[in-house]
């Protein structure tokens, strides 16, 4: 049975990891493993660093990000909270990622609209302004403990009520002002 403190935002960075196997271009298809009827549509914003960034402070944090992208952090459905997802996030092909636009090109991470649909239906909207800390204070929480690399991509983190889709369902994350990332299920 789940109890408090995990049914209310956390105080804290939570991180899940999307190692290469799980990475793939725009056009690409994701593929569902056996067993696996459904997945859980995760659009997010991906901040991709420009510089090594350890301990930065956060008025300073934008100054580490190279660019951004669009990103669809794909994982299994699961109803468990405390343990990391690891199983159902780190599939093959399970972070369909867009191309990177200049940080230059995005003048504020903090108001960007996050659409995604599903053949075609527009199943979720949501804004960069509603995450749980802004994009400079994540960068500065998550360096507090650990050192970005220039070339790595945070995931900002994924709305509330994810759309889902099934196999031969086309998905397509939009963040607006960045990239326009299209993939099909199989």
């Amino acid at each position: 049975l789940f109890r408090s403190p995990h049914f209310k935002p956390p105080q804290h960075v939570v991180l899940y990891v999307k190692p290469a196997n799980t990475w793939c271009s725009n056009g690409d298809t994701v593929v569902l493993p056996e067993g696996v009827v459904e997945i859980e549509v995760g659009a997010t914003l991906g901040v991709v660093m420009g510089a090594s960034a350890s301990r930065v402070d956060e008025r300073d944090a934008l100054q580490y990000v190279a660019g951004y992208v669009a990103v669809n952090d794909v994982t299994v459905p699961h109803t468990s909270v405390l343990r990391p997802p690891i199983k159902q996030k780190c599939r093959d092909s399970f972070c369909p990622i867009g191309k990177v636009v200049p940080a230059a090109h995005v003048p504020d991470p903090d108001a960007l609209e996050i659409r995604a649909w599903v053949n075609g239906e527009l199943k979720t909207v949501n804004n960069t302004a509603n995450l749980v800390r802004p994009l400079a204070k994540l960068i500065a929480d998550v360096t507090e403990f650990m050192t970005l690399e220039p070339g790595d991509v945070l995931l900002v983190g994924v709305p509330e009520n994810v759309p889902r889709a099934r196999a031969g369902d086309r998905v397509v994350v939009e963040i607006e002002g960045v990239d326009r990332k299209s993939t099909r299920l199989n």
